[in-house]
């Protein structure tokens, strides 16, 4: 659904990257990095407008060394961002 819609105001935007963001940071709190952060891997819960989402597609995770630092999700994120935005 969040690739079907297209391009997304900048609130509805920050609303989902929000979430994204919080999935990330809850995987990296159970020991988890998913690898594979695209649109595709998000899913809606339900259909209602607010509706939570829910990460899919876990097969190229990995569990995270201890002290190592992972920039690509805060790229990946990113590129999730632009692409709410722009509808690319």
């Amino acid at each position: 659904r969040i690739t079907a819609k297209g391009s997304y105001s900048e609130r509805e935007a920050a609303d989902i990257c929000r979430q994204i963001v919080t999935v990330v940071h809850v995987c990296h709190f159970m020991g988890v990095m998913h690898r594979d952060l695209k649109p595709e891997n998000f899913l809606m819960v339900s259909r209602e407008e607010n509706s939570p989402l829910k990460a899919t597609d876990f097969g190229l995770s990995v569990f995270i060394e201890d002290n190592e630092v992972y920039k690509d999700v805060v790229w990946s994120a990113g590129v999730i961002l632009y692409i709410l935005l722009s509808g690319v």
